[in-house]
């Protein structure tokens, strides 16, 4: 027995409880199922419009921007111009994600590199799983599809957020974590991103690019 299932044992043995006791399960399980909603501000709900108006709101009020296309084919053009208008390299990083890889980024004449960063892409995108109207904050899922290196090591972050994924409040994502993966098989990180990297340790002046990325571009799908 290890000592982490003899402190168990003992716990157990203290409340005179089986390892598998039924009848507290089901307590524990009817518990968590019914455990009442906190209180939700109402700033990130409406329609989806007053969503996404809110969102952009709010994601811009914390130093990133965010562009709007009218379909996914329309991002790589969106991306390079970004790139060309903050005269950056055309290079770009993405992961294993089948919506960003059914891009058309042939014409867009990027040099593309797939996987995770190693420490020296100046650019990436990364697609994210949903977005928060409330606060303007990207909700991005760890795995090969997005690497999570994406998010922190190259200087220029792409997040590509489809309309529909714009939901409400953080509530909202973890329903939808549950939903899309189920019980025990969540991913085994969740970033929340709110704006570029920044900090305001010295002297209280904002630093943007502090520990991550110092520039954040988000690229709405509408369609």
């Amino acid at each position: 027995m290890s000592a982490r299932d003899e402190i168990f044992a003992t716990i157990r043995r203290s409340l005179r409880v089986g390892a598998f006791d039924g009848p507290r399960r089901d307590a524990v399980a009817a518990r968590l199922a019914q455990a009442p909603a906190g209180i939700i501000p109402r700033r990130g709900h409406g329609e989806a419009a007053e969503r996404l108006a809110t969102f952009k709101f709010e994601a811009e009020r914390v130093q990133a921007t965010v562009a709007e296309v009218d379909a996914a084919a329309d991002v790589p053009a969106e991306i390079v111009r970004y790139l060309r208008d903050n005269n950056l390299p055309s290079t770009l990083r993405f992961g294993d994600d089948k919506r960003l890889a059914d891009m058309p980024w042939a014409p867009s004449a990027l040099e593309i590199a797939r996987g995770p960063s190693e420490g020296d892409d100046l650019n990436a995108v990364s697609a994210a799983f949903a977005a928060v109207a409330e606060t303007g904050t990207l909700a991005l899922v760890s795995g090969p599809d997005n690497p999570t290196t994406l998010n922190f090591l190259p200087d220029n972050h792409f997040v590509v957020v489809f309309a529909a994924d714009v939901v409400a409040d953080a509530e909202s994502v973890f329903a939808r974590l549950k939903a899309a993966y189920g019980a025990g098989a969540l991913p085994r990180a969740v970033n929340f991103i709110t704006g570029p990297s920044r900090s305001a340790d010295i002297e209280q002046t904002l630093l943007l690019g502090a520990h991550g990325p110092r520039r954040l571009h988000i690229v709405v799908v509408k369609s």
